[in-house]
């Protein structure tokens, strides 16, 4: 099948770009033919965000997106920013905060709803969206550049043989090929290595972002509550901290973000995610309620200095899938939604005089031209900072935002990618975390059950070993099989063979997508490609 402009993802970044190339098509009286492909069985089944949403990008891109009906229903009424000790809670006084923690003017949402609706936005303007379709491998022409995407074989069966329901995967050929797959994206990886677009630059970092969406006492509900915390359950060495939104409904967003350049391999995300809910400041808004929804999701966090060169021949990285999400604000959506616009423009004028296959480099001098460049300058302190542990992160984290208003005359650095940073098991003491109780606390298998998450059964598995000795005799034996731990849905359990020899069992049914073991795995061992479409999570309202 034959496009002008092929696009990956059906997040906020694809269809943002689908949308920009029709309006500009439109105003212009051109056709510009676009396909978007996505890998959930509908737009919105795997996006997952906090999400306190900017709308700066959303009105550039649709200035009359209130009278449209955009689900951004809930604005922001109340900051408050924590830290907490186990048993007590201390907020900064909101004159203290840096700007980055302000939220007025912003939007408490469901990204997976204002997706649903961008994609409606998009359809009307005669985009062609396939859900349920992975692009599985990028196609090359002769002399190197992107010639588009194949999407994979459906109904392939454990063997890889073809399975009674077997269908051929598809040729997708455009001209250009924007890459918006989210964070740690399959492809988006490829290309990275292929075209060295990472030369030069610092290596990414990530945090791994556990949600839970919970229908809350409407006592206890406040619309447009804004809650962050730092401190406990974590120790001060390791960064991350926690989000409280609450959004219409009586619904409250709950979850918790751990960096994944942590330590102590004994660490699991999850539970210190579980054990957050216990605090005496949180609890207290989640008794009588209950939880409805569950998911997990990889977010990347180096900021400026870690963005790849954006453009190659044929296509450009836009959205997470080259990381343009803000630690600082915890916010990437309307990153993804100015970087999808941005390189939409400079698509189009090149299909304007006639180029195909070219570098648009126009997308990169916007970028630096564009008041998201000058965002994420203030904010390229912020993470390496927070890294250096609670106290002298939020020492340096003060000085950089509030007294210099994030324009210091320094870059700090990241030095290391996020699965170098973990230590032997022998330098640490298991962390004893306490069961769950079924009312707040929760295990893994009765969260990923109401994340929807299915796959067919059959198909081969898409969390692939590159040697398969590796997760006994250096994971388990060094680092105590860290992978039990930080993937956030049970995927992966050591077991014993009828020999008494130690095997990881891999459960891939389970697996929501969020690449942590593609990330954090100390050998980069686990290598994730593409299930067959439609796999996968099915978020409601995440």
């Amino acid at each position: 099948m034959e496009y002008d402009v092929v696009i990956v993802g059906g997040g906020p970044a694809g269809l943002s770009a689908a949308i920009r190339l029709k309006q500009m098509a439109a105003e212009q009286g051109k056709e510009v033919s676009v396909c978007l492909l996505e890998k959930g069985g509908e737009l919105g089944a795997h996006i997952l965000s906090g999400a306190v949403m900017d709308p700066k990008a959303l009105t550039e891109l649709i200035p009359d997106w209130k009278e449209r009906g955009a689900p951004l229903n809930t604005e922001v009424t109340e900051d408050r920013f924590l830290f907490l000790s186990e048993t007590k809670a201390y907020k900064t006084p909101n004159w203290l905060l840096p700007k980055c923690f302000q939220n007025h003017g912003n939007y408490v949402i469901s990204l997976a709803n204002v997706v649903r609706w961008l994609g409606q936005q998009a359809e009307a303007l005669g985009v062609e969206i396939f859900p349920g379709f992975t692009a599985a491998e990028v196609l090359y022409n002769d002399d190197g550049s992107v010639k588009g995407v194949a999407t994979g074989n459906m109904g392939v069966t454990r063997e890889g043989e073809a399975g009674p329901n077997f269908q051929l995967g598809m040729e997708l050929h455009a001209k250009y090929t924007l890459f918006a797959e989210g964070a740690r994206g399959h492809l988006g990886k490829q290309l990275m290595t292929k075209f060295d677009l990472n030369k030069g630059k610092d290596p990414q970092t990530y945090g791994i972002g556990i949600k839970e969406l919970w229908e809350i006492d409407p006592a206890k509900h406040q619309p447009g509550l804004v809650i962050h915390t730092a401190g406990w359950p974590l120790d001060n060495d390791t960064y991350g901290g926690s989000f409280l939104y609450h959004l219409e409904n009586n619904q409250v967003a709950v979850g918790y973000v751990v960096g994944l350049g942590y330590e102590n391999p004994y660490l699991s995300p999850y539970e210190e995610f579980q054990r957050y809910k216990t605090h005496p400041e949180i609890r207290q808004f989640f008794e009588g309620g209950k939880r409805i929804s569950y998911g997990a999701r990889a977010i990347a966090a180096g900021g400026l200095q870690s963005l790849p060169k954006l453009t190659f021949p044929g296509g450009a990285l836009i959205g997470c899938d080259a990381g343009f999400l803000n630690a600082s604000r915890i916010k990437g959506s309307h990153a993804a939604i100015k970087s999808g616009m941005m390189a939409a423009d400079a698509v189009f004028n090149a299909l304007g005089q006639d180029r195909a296959y070219d570098e648009v480099t126009d997308y990169s001098k916007a970028f630096e031209a564009s008041w998201l460049h000058e965002e994420l300058h203030v904010a390229r302190n912020f993470k390496p900072s927070m890294s250096k542990g609670l106290v002298v992160g939020t020492l340096l984290v003060g000085i950089d935002q509030v007294l210099f208003g994030g324009k210091a005359p320094w870059t700090f650095r990241h030095s290391k990618a996020d699965h170098e940073y973990l230590r032997p098991a022998s330098d640490f003491a298991p962390i004893p975390y306490p069961k769950p109780d079924g009312k707040l606390t929760f295990d893994r298998l009765s969260s990923v059950f109401i994340s929807n998450t299915n796959h067919e059964e059959d198909q081969p598995f898409h969390l692939t070993l590159r040697n398969a000795d590796v997760p006994v005799n250096v994971n388990l034996a060094k680092f105590a099989g860290p992978e039990t731990r930080y993937c956030p849905a049970g995927v992966y359990e050591f077991t014993k063979t009828d020999d008494g020899q130690d095997k990881l069992q891999i459960n891939a049914q389970n697996c929501v997508h969020c690449k942590t073991c593609d990330i954090k795995d100390p050998t980069q061992n686990i290598v994730w490609i593409t299930p067959e479409g439609g796999g996968g999570p099915n978020y409601p309202n995440m």
